[in-house]
């Protein structure tokens, strides 16, 4: 299945047949479909969504069916064009829109392009709010504009430097501090939008960038997930420029990873833990993250005096845990960093500005850095069952066995053992039970995941 309709919006593969794929139809009929539900929940004469796209091959032609479809809705565009998910998110509330839309399929491969759906905060729309869209998009219950009455098209291109200010003037962003530890660091754009915004604030911070893959043409590189796997060339990079970090983004700027100087990964989840361990340092407070992060940021939360809790896995219920728990900043494991101070959606601008900034006031390696905090690691595997198995009550065994341990059900089956934990989730699309674990060795993690496979197969029969 190459189109996939969730609440968080419309992901597929560019071509193909229509409702198998994310083809001109479906882009038309999912924008006319949050165009509805946008002017279905309003009283307003006139409405305003913000759009802006990745670098994506496909995203001119998206992004053109997407814009011309809200104006014949009769709503205005503010047309951000080439942009990045933080950057659009920032700009609806300050342009006091109804909404926006990024067009992007964030860490997919180039094939792959998205509608990620904005309420008028600039935040990701509720699980109800997603289910109605596609309710309305299923009935293709849409009544458009008649030529009196069509939107209009406003183009505003200035809104990566609008954002890039905006986290220069973060108060625990110290600019000179940086431009005085004269850091020397290479950039992994993937050859999309990152490969302008992330360069342009680092040199404005006084940083000496080395770009690698920062052209915006949409051809990726390698796949543009940021995994240790994927990121040969720049980790090679980095050591041959001598260069004191590597910075490496998605296609739209919302997971960040770093590089240390030796050419090793900071670990994606250890972007979030220096990035809070820094602002907790400055104003003491709470977290959260997913429970599919790591345990560390706990740790460093503990450290700090501060509260740390867990929210189902999905950005948009990590922000309503953190409203509802005052955090001061929070995120997922893979390398998103919220932080209220600026907005509520993973930015990969405000994790580099934390960073060098918290780099600079240790004024120690990278390396360093990441050595002096909790060690653990991480196995991610999947186990697939057969249509007839029912993967609910398989769940509700494993439940059942760990009984006496600390188990969390808000999300799957969390397991917190005393040096580690496993947690347990399902697909919504197909039979597959996905596993994580984390322990404080890399082989004790696998052993964990690799006997909780073996005790599911033996309750399912397999």
């Amino acid at each position: 299945m190459t189109l996939i309709k969730s609440i968080s919006g419309i992901r597929g593969t560019i071509g193909g047949k229509v409702g198998d794929n994310l083809t001109p139809v479906d882009a038309v009929k999912f924008a006319s479909a949050y165009g509805t539900f946008l002017k279905n929940n309003t009283s307003k004469e006139k409405l305003t969504v913000v759009i802006g796209r990745d670098a994506r091959i496909s995203g001119p032609m998206i992004h053109n069916l997407v814009v011309n479809t809200l104006i014949g809705l009769g709503i205005n565009v503010i047309d951000l064009g080439l942009s990045t998910t933080p950057t659009v998110e920032v700009a609806v509330p300050l342009e006091k829109a109804d909404g926006g839309i990024i067009l992007t399929a964030s860490h997919n491969p180039k094939q792959w392009n998205a509608l990620k759906l904005l309420n008028e905060k600039g935040e990701f729309l509720s699980g109800a709010e997603g289910a109605k869209i596609l309710e309305i998009a299923e009935a293709e219950a849409f009544d458009f504009s008649d030529v009196d009455n069509l939107g209009e098209i406003t183009v505003n291109d200035a809104y990566m430097d609008i954002h890039i200010d905006e986290v220069l003037n973060l108060p625990l962003v110290d600019v000179e501090a940086v431009k005085a530890a004269k850091f020397k660091v290479v950039v992994d754009g993937v050859n999309s939008s990152g490969g302008i915004i992330i360069p342009k604030l680092l040199e404005l911070m006084g940083v000496e960038v080395v770009k690698l893959y920062c052209e915006p043409n949409g051809h990726f590189p390698h796949n543009p997930e940021p995994l240790k796997e994927h990121l040969t060339d720049i980790s090679q990079l980095v050591v041959k420029e001598k260069a004191h970090l590597g910075v490496v983004v998605d296609p739209d700027v919302d997971r960040l990873a770093f590089i240390s100087e030796d050419g090793e990964m900071f670990g994606e989840e250890y972007t979030l833990v220096a990035c809070a361990d820094y602002v907790l340092s400055k104003t003491p407070g709470n977290t959260v993250s997913n429970m599919s992060s790591s345990r560390a940021l706990r740790d460093v939360t503990k450290a700090h005096n501060g509260s740390y809790e867990a929210s189902a896995v999905g950005e948009v219920n990590v922000v309503e845990l953190m409203k509802k728990n005052n955090a001061i900043i929070g995120g997922e494991g893979n390398g998103g960093i919220i932080y209220p101070e600026s907005h509520y959606g993973r930015d990969s601008l405000v994790g580099v500005a934390l960073f060098l900034t918290h780099l600079a006031n240790k004024k120690m390696s990278v390396s360093a850095l990441r050595a002096s905090y909790p060690e653990y690691y991480m196995s991610k595997n999947k186990i697939e069952l057969t249509p007839q198995i029912d993967v609910d009550a398989i769940l509700v065994a494993m439940t059942e066995k760990y009984k006496n341990e600390d188990i969390t059900t808000i999300d799957g089956v969390k397991i917190d053992f005393a040096t580690e934990w496993v947690h347990l989730r399902k697909s919504n699309t197909e039979p597959i039970i996905r596993i994580y674990t984390e322990a404080p060795s890399q082989e004790k993690a696998d052993i964990l995941a690799l006997r909780i496979i073996d005790e599911i197969k033996a309750i399912a029969g397999i």
